[in-house]
C-alpha cells in the first residue's frame, strides 16, 4: 500500500478554449475537474494500476466534500484532516496547442492544531504502508521544516519516505534522511545553488543530496529524461518523443511508477536489483501521462516499457537540452 500527504490539495478545474484572448468573453469546448495536489495524482494513478493507496489530506469545505468524493470514485481511500479554512480552487485554461494557463488560488492557512493533527494523522497511518510519497507545496501557516518532521515521525515508524517539494522545505527535509527525493531539473539546482549545464553536472548534484541526507534521487530532467542516483549506482533513462498533450502531473505520475515498481533498493549490494525497473516504470508512466488531457493519469494499458531506454554510467558530458539556473 502506498500513502501519500499533500499538505496544500485543491479542486482543479479545467476549460478548453479555441485561444487565449485578454479582455474576451471565452466560450469553453470542454471542461473538467479533477482532485489536484501532487500526492493526489500520486495516489491517482497508484490506484489506476490496481494497487491500495490511501491519500492523508487536510480537507474542510464543499471543494473538499467533492475532493473525497471524486477520490472515492478513482479507487483512492482518503483520509481526512478537518480545517476550518477552505480547500483552494484552482482554475486551468487549455489551448489545442497544449499552452496550458493555470491560476492557483493561496489555499487556506492551517493553524498550529491542524498541522500537528495531520502529522499525528500520518504518523498513525504509517506503520502499514510500503511508502509514504510526501508531496507538494505548504500551505500558509506550515514552515518549511515541517516535512522533516514528518519524515522523522514516519521513519521511526520504519516506512519508506519519498519526498517530491522544493525550495527550503527540500533542503531542511535533507537531514531527517528521506528514501527518495524527486526534484526537477530547476529544484535541484536551486538546492545546491549552481547550474546545471550536463548530465555530469545533474549527478554531482543529485550525489551532494545524497550526502546531506537524501537516500535516492530521482531527477526528472525534461527533455533529456530522468536520472536516478541510487545505493545501486548511477542509471539515466529516456522515453521516445511524444506530442505533448499536457504535462499537468507527469512527474506525479512518474514518482508513482516508480513507487509501483518497488523504487530504490534499500542499499548497495541489497540484491533487489530493483532500481532501473522502477526507473523504466517511472518513465513510462511520465511518457504517458504528458499524451493525456488535463491532469489524468494514465492505466496501465497507456504505458510503453518496451520502448524506455536505460543506461548505466551515462555519459557525463552529454548537455542537457534545457540548462537549470538556481
Amino acid at each position: 500500500m502506498i500513502l501519500t500527504v499533500t499538505p496544500n490539495p485543491s479542486l482543479d478545474r479545467t476549460y478548453a478554449v479555441a485561444s487565449l484572448d485578454r479582455g474576451a468573453v471565452l466560450r469553453a469546448t470542454g471542461d473538467r475537474i479533477d482532485p489536484g495536489g501532487k500526492g493526489v495524482n500520486v495516489s491517482r494513478a497508484v490506484a489506476a494500476a490496481g494497487v491500495r493507496t490511501t491519500a492523508v489530506l487536510p480537507l474542510d469545505g464543499a471543494s473538499g466534500v467533492l475532493i473525497a468524493e471524486l477520490l472515492g470514485v478513482q479507487g483512492v481511500d482518503v483520509t481526512a484532516v478537518s480545517i476550518a479554512g477552505q480547500t483552494c480552487s484552482n482554475v486551468s485554461l487549455a489551448e489545442p496547442d497544449g499552452t496550458l494557463t493555470k491560476i492557483n488560488a493561496p489555499g487556506p492557512e492551517l493553524t498550529a492544531e491542524e498541522s500537528d493533527l495531520l502529522l499525528e494523522t500520518v504518523r498513525t497511518c504509517a506503520g502499514h504502508p510500503t511508502w509514504i510519497a510526501a508531496c507538494g507545496s505548504l500551505p500558509r501557516g506550515l514552515q518549511p521544516e515541517w516535512y522533516a518532521d514528518l519524515v522523522a515521525r514516519a521513519r521511526e515508524t520504519g516506512a519508506r519516505v519519498a519526498l517530491d517539494t522544493s525550495g527550503p522545505a527540500l533542503t531542511c527535509a535533507l537531514g531527517a534522511r528521506p528514501d527518495l527525493v524527486k526534484p526537477n531539473a530547476p529544484e535541484l539546482a536551486q538546492a545546491v545553488g549552481r547550474p546545471l549545464d550536463t548530465l555530469g553536472d545533474a549527478v554531482r548534484a543529485a550525489r551532494e543530496l545524497c550526502s546531506r541526507g537524501a537516500g535516492a534521487v530521482l531527477a526528472s530532467l525534461g527533455a533529456d529524461g530522468q536520472l536516478l542516483v541510487c545505493a545501486e549506482g548511477v542509471f539515466h533513462g529516456t522515453a521516445p518523443a511524444v506530442a505533448v498533450r499536457s504535462d499537468v502531473g507527469a512527474g506525479d505520475a512518474a514518482l508513482a511508477g516508480f513507487l509501483i515498481a518497488g523504487g530504490p533498493s534499500a542499499a548497495a549490494g541489497s540484491g533487489g536489483g530493483t532500481s532501473p525497473a522502477a526507473l523504466v516504470s517511472a518513465l513510462a508512466y511520465g511518457a504517458a501521462a504528458v499524451q493525456l488531457p488535463g491532469s489524468v493519469m494514465p492505466t496501465p494499458v497507456d504505458l510503453h516499457p518496451e520502448a524506455v531506454t536505460v543506461t548505466e554510467n551515462p555519459p557525463e558530458d552529454l548537455r542537457l537540452t534545457t540548462p537549470a539556473r538556481p
